[in-house]
C-alpha cells in the first residue's frame, strides 16, 4: 500500500470513528483556572488556549485520543522526494461563515503563523516553501528533509484568508497588545464549534457546528467556559453541579471530589515538564540588585541554584506525591534513555559555598516572575523556591501573576521581560528535538525562530548543532544518542533547573464522559452528557 493509500485508509477509519452520534444535545459547562485572553489562533503557544482554539480551529493534521497524527483538513499526503511534500485537501469543508476552504487558506496561514506577532514561529519550519498546485493540492519545499514536519504542525490552526483580509487581520494578533484585534474577539474556523459569544475573562460561548465535515462524536449543543481562579469557588462549582468539568482540581481537594456523589477525578500522567529558567544573556539583569554584571552568567551561580532546591520537599509538600521528579528538560515518556540521568543532590551548604566563591558571599536580590494560574500549585512551588533560596542567602521577590499578565511579559512578543521565572512545557511533536531547538537553541540569530520559548537566552552552539543533527537523522538508535548527547551538555551547562513533570486531575461529573489526553489538552468534542 502507498503513502497515500495508507493515509486515506487512516482518514477514513477516522471518519468512521465519528460515525455515531450520542443523542439528545446538551450544554456542558466547564472551568478552568486560567483564562481565554484571545480567540486568534497565533497568540499564544500555551496548552490550554491550543485547546480551547481546537474546538473552532482545524488543521491540516491533528492528533487521536492516544496523540498519533491523523487527517483533517489534509486528508491525504506523500513525499515524492525527501525534501518535498505533496499535501491533499479535503474538499468540500466550509468555514463557519460560509466560506469554501482552499489551497489559497494553507498558503495565507502558513505565511501568517511566521509573521511578527505570532508566537508559534516554530511550528512551521522558515525554510518551508508552500506551493499551490490547484486549489486542493499544496507542495511544501524544505532546504533539508524534515522527518518530523507534520508533528511540528501541531496546534498550527488554518485561518480563513478572506476573512483575515476583509476585517483587517492578516497580521496575528501579539499576546502583549493592550488593543484586542478583530480576530482576538471573533472567529471564523472550520473545527465542531462556533464561537457565539466572547466575553474576555467572563464567559466564551462556543454554540454547535451544524456543517461540520466529520460526524461528531460529542452530544452537546453548547460549551459554556468560565474562568474560575479561585480554587475553592472552583471545586464548589463542581459540587454543586454549577460546571461541569473543571481544570484542574487542587491536589488537596482530589479526595473530597472523589467521595462526592456527583462529581469524580480523571487522573493520569501529563507529558509537561516544569522547570526553572535564569536570564543568560542579558548584561545586566532587569530585576535585581546586582547592577553592572549578571550574576546568571557564571555557571556556579547556576550550580548554586539547582541545588538550593530540594525538589523532593516540592513533591511531598507542595505537590503531595503528584509529582515525578525531573533530570531532564523532556518526560521520560518521550526520550527512552531519560534513565540514564539523575539530578544533582540537593545540597544547601555546598550552594552556599558556589555563591562565595562567584563572589556573592551574602547572596542578592532577583525578581521571579510566576503564573498563579496555569501549572498544579505552580505560585505555592515559586513561594516554596523563595523560601529555599533564602536559606543560601538569596532574596526572591515573587512577581506571581494571572497567565495572561505572565506570558505577555515573558514571552518573545513581550521582549522576554523576565530575570529567573518558572515555566511548564510539552513538546508540541511529542518529540526531543521540539525541546532542544525552543527551550535549549540560542535565540541570537533575528532571522531564525530558534529559541522562540528560550526565555533565559540560555546559548551553546554544540547544542545548536547536535539539535539540527537530529532533525535530520532517521535512525532511531543513532538519533537517541545524539539527544542523549544535547541533554548531558545542558546538563553539564546548568543551563535549566527542572523541577519536575505534573499529575493531570481533572473534575469530571458523574453526567458526563469524556476523554484524558496526556498532554492535558481539554477537548470537549469528545465529550458525551446525559441528561
Amino acid at each position: 500500500m502507498s503513502v497515500r493509500q495508507s493515509m486515506l485508509a487512516v482518514a477514513t477509519a477516522s471518519v468512521l470513528a465519528f460515525a455515531a452520534v450520542p443523542a439528545s444535545a446538551q450544554t456542558l459547562r466547564y472551568a478552568n483556572q486560567g483564562d481565554l485572553k484571545s480567540l486568534d489562533p497565533y497568540t499564544l503557544k500555551e496548552t490550554t488556549t491550543i485547546a480551547h482554539h481546537g474546538h473552532v480551529y482545524e488543521g491540516l493534521v491533528a492528533r487521536d485520543k492516544d496523540l498519533k497524527i491523523i487527517p483533517a483538513l489534509a486528508e491525504s499526503w506523500e513525499t515524492p522526494e525527501p525534501t518535498r511534500w505533496r499535501f491533499h485537501l479535503r474538499k468540500g469543508v466550509k468555514f463557519h461563515n460560509g466560506d469554501p476552504f482552499t489551497a489559497d487558506d494553507v498558503l495565507f496561514s502558513a505565511e501568517r503563523i511566521r509573521s511578527n506577532g505570532s508566537n508559534f514561529l516554530t511550528n512551521v519550519p522558515a525554510d518551508a516553501k508552500f506551493t499551490k498546485i490547484d486549489d486542493y493540492t499544496v507542495d511544501v519545499t524544505l532546504d533539508s528533509p524534515n522527518p518530523i514536519l507534520i508533528s511540528q504542525w501541531d496546534g498550527w490552526y488554518i485561518m480563513d484568508k478572506k476573512w483575515c483580509t476583509d476585517n483587517n487581520a492578516v497580521a496575528p494578533t501579539p499576546a502583549s497588545a493592550t488593543t484586542p484585534s478583530y480576530a482576538s474577539l471573533h472567529a471564523n474556523g472550520t473545527g465542531p464549534f462556533m464561537i457565539e459569544s466572547h466575553q474576555p475573562g467572563v464567559k466564551t460561548v462556543f454554540k454547535v457546528n451544524p456543517n461540520w465535515w466529520r460526524k461528531p462524536e460529542h452530544n452537546l449543543k453548547e460549551i459554556i467556559f468560565t474562568p474560575i481562579g479561585s480554587d475553592a469557588t472552583r471545586v464548589a462549582a463542581l459540587l454543586s453541579g454549577e460546571v461541569d468539568v473543571i481544570e484542574p482540581v487542587p491536589i488537596q481537594d482530589i479526595a473530597r471530589v472523589d467521595s462526592s456523589p456527583n462529581a469524580q477525578v480523571l487522573k493520569g500522567p501529563e507529558l509537561r515538564t516544569i522547570f526553572i529558567g535564569m536570564d543568560q544573556t542579558r548584561d545586566e539583569l532587569l530585576y535585581s540588585n546586582v547592577k553592572g554584571k549578571n550574576p546568571f552568567k557564571d555557571i556556579k551561580v547556576r550550580e548554586a541554584f539547582y541545588k538550593a532546591i530540594d525538589i523532593e520537599l516540592i513533591k511531598t509538600r507542595v505537590m503531595r506525591g503528584l509529582s515525578t521528579p525531573s533530570a531532564l528538560m523532556i518526560a521520560p515518556q518521550l526520550f527512552k534513555l531519560s534513565g540514564d540521568f539523575t539530578r544533582p543532590k540537593f545540597d544547601p551548604d555546598g550552594a552556599k559555598k558556589l555563591l562565595t566563591e562567584a563572589g556573592y558571599p551574602d547572596g542578592f536580590e532577583v525578581t521571579m516572575d510566576c503564573p498563579n494560574d496555569r501549572y498544579v500549585n505552580d505560585a505555592a512551588i515559586c513561594q516554596a523556591v523563595v523560601g529555599m533560596l533564602a536559606r543560601i542567602g538569596v532574596k526572591i521577590n515573587l512577581l506571581a501573576q494571572p497567565k495572561a499578565q505572565y506570558f505577555a511579559k515573558v514571552l518573545k512578543p513581550g521582549g522576554f521581560q523576565t530575570s529567573f521565572y518558572m515555566l511548564g512545557w510539552t513538546p508540541a511533536t511529542s518529540d526531543a528535538q521540539n525541546v532542544l531547538y525552543d527551550i535549549l537553541g540560542c535565540r541570537d540569530d533575528p532571522k531564525s525562530a530558534r529559541g522562540e520559548a528560550n526565555l533565559g537566552g540560555y546559548c551553546n552552539k554544540q547544542m545548536d548543532a547536535i539539535a539540527d543533527k537530529v532533525l535530520l537523522e532517521t535512525d532511531t538508535g543513532k538519533r537517541d544518542l545524539l539527544i542523549k548527547e544535547a541533554f548531558e551538555i545542558a546538563a553539564k551547562d546548568y543551563a535549566y533547573i527542572p523541577l519536575h513533570q505534573q499529575a493531570l486531575a481533572w473534575g469530571v461529573s458523574k453526567k458526563v464522559k469524556m476523554t484524558q489526553r496526556a498532554d492535558n489538552q481539554v477537548l470537549l468534542y469528545w465529550a458525551t452528557k446525559q441528561e
